[in-house]
């Protein structure tokens, strides 16, 4: 099949990060997990099985060995062995990676092997969900019980644990699981999953989530245990159940990570075995091309947890310097470097720093207290070049010319600088295409405030946002508040920005070329001017989603009142159920807000109505002990939230017979 060598590659670079990621982090023991026949779904497991999948790999998930403990400094360290790490790529590449016997099928049987396989999709779904249910039911539930009676870690702390794994449950068990049981059990009429698989894979976008919280919910296991004994006791009593499999929290937490993978594996294994002529292949195709989207989906979601991790370290190793600290940066290029002198005509040793917007000019600290390096001199990438010099006396060296400062330096070899120049260059490319793409447009807002043209700017006055409607900046996204952070108008676009945003001047023509106060943004675009603070190329996070942008395209939309957990009090706010996220309710603050302030999964949750009382119209979410409840203007608004909020805790995202796409009430 066309793209079968680029999907095998792209599960072996995702496995390949998981060994590197986490190799650390867990040891492997010894005893073999023993391997049982799953229960159903909706029972309580009485011992948990361990997935096919994870006895394959060098006996990956099944045979842990206990690494000895380093010294006092290093104490609870732990790490895989070089020879399972050696191993793991080849394992999986291989056709035997799961186990030898298929599930359900005594020796010599005659079924057809895409059966085979789909059996072995079924069994491991079924140990999965058991899994699962463990992590939500039993780990999540009880610490989380303990945690309300202040016995042991704050209730937060346990929700940034298990991030959305009580979503990913509801998921596998109540719509996954059952859909490929009731296919398997009708397969002599309809021999086929590809369709199943095909319409449940867009979920599975939601492990981006879990993925990218799981190094920081170790993390945090790992603090919490040294800090509340209770909660240590507790997950060690919990890991001590015959439910556990002698496993520990955290291996059952690595394995929504590792499902993602495996599907792509064992999906690609049955598309190779359906005959030409099945009537499954063109399902089974497009769905393979569908789940391996969602890998690159977890793919990406882990490069991110890694060049954050990357960056953290970056900074301590600087010193947590305030004016250098900021997560939208890239760190693109790190390593010695020899500085030459004008003056005597001699070199010293330096260290660059090179990210996307900046570069850190550094000398090495003698003595290496709190950090290892100490910043001499910032040289922003605006304006920056770079060139190489044929300079006789000292080889491989090269220019960088910026705005601060120019330096000549040289490599250690002209490999070496050449690395630096295309490091530079590549930087240099970046910062100018962002620049032009900046300049092209000012978009404005879609719902009541249209956006002046970009040939407009300055030309003719701008439809002021109205303060009200915003509860923070519209441009770096900082909240306001009535001490610090007050609102001002930018007079070329009209937006609502704090006064750091626009701490600028530029001549509007509308206003006789006189000097007007002009967000960054403007004054970039009306001046052609750089200025040395980069507050571009940040990448939206999923609450960064304008509440006026996805109004305009919303099945559902309206202000609500959110209450507290004793119910009588509360916040009112902005709702959105997106149509190009139907699955999730988004809350803002305002309704034109640039970022919400959280988001709810509905997926999985049941909606529950309540008596109304004292002109109230209030209804429920309920999932496990979650429960939000919403008070509704009116009765109608009341019912009409209840009904899409069903549609979307169903997994339904179709717009109901009759809707346009703009379900808003504009009652604000």
């Amino acid at each position: 099949m066309a793209g079968e060598a680029d999907n095998q590659r792209s599960v072996l670079e995702l496995m390949a990060v998981f060994e590197e990621h986490w190799a650390g982090k867990f040891a492997w023991r010894d005893e073999q997990v023993p391997h049982g026949q799953a229960t159903p779904a909706t029972s309580q497991p009485q011992q948990l099985p361990a997935s096919p999948a994870s006895q394959s790999l060098p006996q990956m998930a099944a045979r842990y060995q206990p690494e000895q403990e380093n010294e006092e400094g290093q104490q609870g360290q732990r790490g895989l062995s070089f020879k399972c790490l050696r191993s793991f790529r080849h394992k999986i590449s291989e056709d035997n990676w799961r186990r030898q016997q298929d599930p359900g099928l005594e020796p010599g049987s005659k079924e057809p092997e895409e059966k085979k396989i789909a059996l072995e999709l079924l069994e491991t779904e079924q140990a999965y969900v058991n899994r699962l249910h463990l992590l939500d039911q039993i780990f999540y539930t009880e610490l989380m019980k303990e945690a309300k009676n202040g016995k042991t870690v704050p209730e937060e702390v346990v929700k940034m644990i298990f991030s959305n794994i009580s979503s990913i449950y509801q998921f596998h068990a109540k719509f996954f699981l059952p859909e490929l049981q009731k296919r398997m059990a009708n397969w002599s009429c309809n021999p086929r999953i590809g369709d199943v698989i095909q319409k449940l894979a867009p979920f599975l976008k939601m492990y981006g989530e879990y993925v990218k919280n799981f190094d920081k919910a170790v993390e945090l296991i790992t603090i919490w245990s040294e800090k509340s004994p209770p909660f240590q006791e507790l997950i060690a009593d919990i890991q001590k159940r015959k439910v556990c499999a002698n496993l520990t929290l955290q291996h059952h937490m690595l394995e929504p990570v590792q499902r993602i993978p495996r599907y792509e594996l064992l999906l690609k294994d049955y598309v190779r075995k359906l005959p030409p002529e099945s009537p499954d292949r063109d399902d089974a195709e497009k769905a393979l091309e569908m789940i391996f989207m969602v890998a690159k989906h977890s793919n990406a979601a882990i490069a991110e947890m890694e060049r954050l991790q990357n960056l953290w370290a970056v900074y301590q190793r600087l010193g947590l310097e305030d004016d250098i600290v900021d997560p939208s940066n890239e760190l693109i290029k790190e390593g010695p470097i020899q500085k030459i002198s004008t003056r005597n005509n001699s070199t010293s040793e330096k260290y660059l720093f090179l990210f996307n917007n900046m570069l850190l000019y550094c000398v090495p600290k003698v003595i290496q207290v709190g950090a290892e390096f100490q910043v001499h001199l910032r040289i922003d990438v605006d304006g920056m070049k770079v060139r190489v010099l044929n300079d006789t006396q000292f080889p491989h060296t090269f220019l960088v010319s910026g705005k601060q400062r120019t330096l000549e330096l040289q490599a250690r070899s002209e490999e070496d600088m050449n690395a630096w120049i295309k490091a530079f260059q590549d930087a240099i490319d970046r910062k100018e295409k962002r620049s032009e793409t900046f300049k092209t447009a000012v978009r404005g807002l879609e719902m009541g405030t249209p956006a002046l043209k970009t040939e407009e700017l300055g030309r003719r006055a701008p439809q002021w946002v109205r303060d009200n409607l915003v509860t923070m900046c519209m441009r770096c996204k900082e909240p306001f508040n009535a001490i610090m952070r007050r609102r001002h108008h930018c007079r070329a676009c009209g937006y609502v920005v704090c006064a750091r945003c626009s701490d600028y001047k530029a001549e509007l023509q509308y206003d006789g070329n006189r000097l007007n106060r002009v967000c960054q943004e403007c004054y970039i675009f009306l001046t052609g001017h750089v200025v040395p603070e980069d507050q571009e190329g940040k990448h939206k996070g999923i609450l960064e989603k304008g509440a006026a942008e996805v109004s305009g395209r919303s099945l559902l939309c309206s202000s609500l009142q959110l209450l507290d957990k004793n119910g009588k009090g509360g916040t009112r706010g902005w709702f959105v159920i997106p149509q190009d996220d139907p699955l999730v309710l988004y809350i803002y603050a305002a309704p034109q807000d640039v970022r919400a302030h959280t988001s709810i999964p509905l997926l999985g949750y049941e909606v529950r109505d309540l008596p109304q009382g004292d002109s109230r119209h209030p209804f429920q979410l309920v999932q496990s002990r979650q429960v939000y409840t919403f008070v509704a203007d009116t009765e109608e608004l009341k019912r009409r939230w209840m009904r899409a909020m069903a549609r979307s805790a169903a997994g339904i995202t179709d717009p109901e017979e009759g809707e346009d796409g703009d379900s808003c009430d504009e009652t604000e």
